[in-house]
């Protein structure tokens, strides 16, 4: 039986994750006009996309550093609004100067938000009698998707793209308000068990847990950029390698989309069955076979659009449950869980910001499918080395064996 005040902190996070989502589809959705606006070209907007980055870099260790000071309630209640309130500096920017401020102030307030609604999300996870933190990140994507479907309608009925960011960032401030009155308490931070927390145990304290946690960011990096790979050069490899037409190409990284988002509302059943280690060696071995199939592609003739497909639907089913899998399993590690998961989402954002960069150039210096064979490796990397990071991160004893039902 699920504690009401756990069952309604649960909601309160799905708002969270799901109004960050809009927010962040809103902002990519909107690049379009804001290039127009500015004249900015792609070197110039890739530039303002690289601070946003940047931003989230350095205030996600403030974050976490103030969730294990606060907890991560006392973070969340102005985070949400605040990350809402700062799309209103890239938004209203009047020139490319301002645009590179108000987007270093924006991705501030995004790593601000993440690192607390990431950390209390775990909270809410060990007092829920099974694992929760895959369908979080599921909903995040939905909300990235209704905040790019919004915005198209917004501009198909003729509002401006400032307004309707300016519009979204203040609705979104107030829409963050009503879920944080039902966030756990802040008294019982990520590194105190209790004995409502059935699925997980509390770590001893060991002096290699900062060792593990970093070792396991080094997963998070190899997952991050292997998506960022399919992101940023799925559609790109249709159309040059397999020949799509342009209508065709984008299918590719909408394939991917909707397999990675169909699996992360999903996947805390996979990971409650088999236990997170079977969980993330699982999700490295299919992300790497969709990987393969990929590379393959070019040489099967006329089903290669097909196989290229199912490619990119196996690397999206693949990487959906690992980032989840090892937050976890960090965050219930014990110690300073927000430092933790500030770590290992640093390591991620290096993953994505990093890797399609030097996919591009390596691919300018060899091929595109020589380039991506690098996040099919890593894939491989994550099933060969994440189960005994998550293995040596948890407590000592058996991983529960597969399963039929749920557990009592």
């Amino acid at each position: 039986m699920v504690d009401p005040d756990v069952r309604r902190a649960r909601m309160s996070v799905f708002g969270y994750f799901g109004l960050c989502g809009v927010v962040v589809g809103m902002w990519a959705a909107g690049l379009p006009a804001l290039d127009d606006r500015l004249g900015l070209g792609a070197a110039r907007l890739g530039t303002a996309l690289l601070f946003v980055s940047f931003g989230a870099l350095i205030s996600m260790p403030i974050a976490g550093r103030l969730c294990d000071r606060w907890s991560s309630r006392a973070v969340c209640v102005p985070a949400g609004p605040l990350c809402a309130l700062s799309l209103i500096c890239p938004a209203l920017a009047p020139s490319y100067g301002t645009l590179i401020l108000g987007a270093l102030v924006f991705g501030m307030g995004l790593g601000l938000l993440e690192i607390a609604m990431n950390v209390h999300a775990v909270e809410v996870e060990r007092r829920h009698p099974k694992p929760i933190l895959s369908a979080f990140h599921g909903v995040w994507s939905l909300g990235g998707a209704a905040g790019g479907a919004l915005t198209a309608a917004g501009l198909h009925a003729g509002i401006g793209s400032q307004r309707m960011l300016v519009v979204a960032a203040l609705a979104g401030a107030v829409l963050f308000l009503p879920p944080a009155r039902w966030l756990l308490p802040g008294a019982a931070g990520p590194g105190a068990g209790t004995e409502a927390e059935p699925h997980v145990k509390t770590a001893p304290r060991r002096v290699g847990l900062w060792r593990l946690v970093l070792f396991l960011g080094t997963i998070v990096f190899a997952g991050h950029l292997s998506e960022g790979a399919a992101l940023d050069w799925a559609a790109v490899h249709a159309r040059d390698v397999l020949e799509a037409g342009p209508a065709v190409a984008p299918l590719a990284f909408t394939v991917y989309s909707v397999a990675m988002t169909t699996v992360r509302l999903l996947g805390d059943g996979l990971r409650d069955r088999l236990g997170a280690a079977r969980t993330i060696r699982l999700s490295g071995l299919v992300a790497a076979a969709g990987y393969a199939l990929v590379l393959l592609a070019p040489v099967t003739g006329g089903a290669r659009l097909g196989v290229a497909w199912a490619g990119w639907a196996l690397a999206g089913v693949g990487l959906a449950t690992i980032v989840p899998v090892v937050f976890s399993a960090v965050g219930a590690a014990g110690g300073t869980a927000g430092r933790a998961l500030s770590t290992v989402t640093m390591f991620g954002y290096a993953g994505l910001l990093g890797g399609p960069p030097v996919i591009g150039h390596l691919a300018d210096a060899t091929s595109l499918p020589l380039a991506l064979a690098i996040p099919g490796v890593l894939c491989a990397y994550i099933a060969a080395a994440g189960p005994a990071g998550i293995r040596a991160l948890a407590p000592p004893g058996p991983e529960p064996a597969v399963r039929s039902s749920v557990r009592a």
